[in-house]
């Protein structure tokens, strides 16, 4: 009975990437390409080739460029992984040249930058919600990672992404070409997070304070938040007390401030990021 629900599952990631690959396309030979506008990756890299060697189009360079990162990543990352990226590689590689020349806007460069950004985040970001991605920097930064244990992936990217975009500002030769794709890459990075963490992101607040049931209270009944109890001991004086932990929505924060403040003005407040809280009140565990 579970076999062809996984097919159908593993069906469906396929259609849906293959939808964000599309989007990705579009933002490249929509807004980007044609206002020299270099987003990092291997497709940012391609544009550079592509401008010295105009004979090679674009997306066959992204997939030459994508094919040593495959075969490296094939030993040392998941199958389901690089399947799925594979796949997204390909698709977006191939319409970036069945789409080149349907449509530039080339109006407005600033306009283009913020356009090609948020498709361009929308189309990363539904390929992500698959387990998958489109290769380059991604692929680049997690085979980085191995041989650089105490960098992250994301600053690896960073890293990968900035020495495109300086590549791409010298070979167009000048540096607001860089700053267009920075805004772009920001803007994408934006759009990919509110797709795949919300756009209402939660945040975590930690409590410290005397007047913990008063508080509890306050936050279940004027918040519709439950809470959780943690206990602490206070590392100067050794004193055991509780810690409350609550999980809130960002618009929430300000009210959380608020009541805590007048409930005990000497509380201890630390409220921090949270990128995904799953379960009642916030997004369900289903995909």
């Amino acid at each position: 009975m579970q076999k062809p629900k996984i097919l159908r599952t593993g069906a469906l990631d396929f259609v849906v990437i293959a939808l964000g690959s599309a989007l990705y396309a579009l933002a490249f030979d929509i807004f980007l390409d044609p206002n020299d506008i270099a987003p990092g990756g291997a497709s940012g890299l391609a544009m550079v080739i592509n401008r010295q060697l105009p004979f090679l189009p674009v997306g066959t360079l992204v997939l030459i460029i994508n094919a040593p990162l495959f075969l490296m990543g094939w030993r040392v990352e998941g199958k389901d992984f690089l399947i799925k990226s594979l796949w997204g590689t390909v698709i977006s590689s191939v319409l970036i040249d069945v789409f080149h020349g349907l449509y530039e806007y080339t109006e407005d460069p600033l306009m283009a930058s913020i356009s090609g950004g948020v498709l361009l985040g929308a189309g990363l970001g539904i390929v992500f919600t698959r387990g998958a991605t489109t290769g380059g920097s991604d692929i680049a930064a997690r085979l980085l990672t191995y041989k650089f244990p105490g960098l992250s992936v994301g600053r690896l990217m960073l890293v990968v992404d900035t020495i495109i975009i300086a590549l791409a500002a010298l070979t167009f030769g000048h540096i607001t070409y860089a700053l267009y794709a920075v805004a772009a890459l920001y803007i994408s990075t934006l759009v990919i997070d509110g797709i795949l963490y919300g756009a209402d992101s939660a945040r975590v607040a930690y409590i410290i304070t005397q007047q913990t049931r008063k508080v509890v209270e306050a936050i279940d009944r004027e918040l519709d938040r439950g809470a959780t109890l943690l206990h602490g001991e206070g590392s100067y004086s050794g004193a055991e007390m509780n810690v409350i932990l609550c999980a809130i929505k960002r618009r929430q924060i300000a009210d959380l401030k608020k009541l805590v403040r007048e409930i005990d003005p000497k509380s201890f407040l630390i409220i921090i990021d949270a990128h995904e809280v799953l379960g009642d009140g916030f997004r369900s565990h289903t995909r």
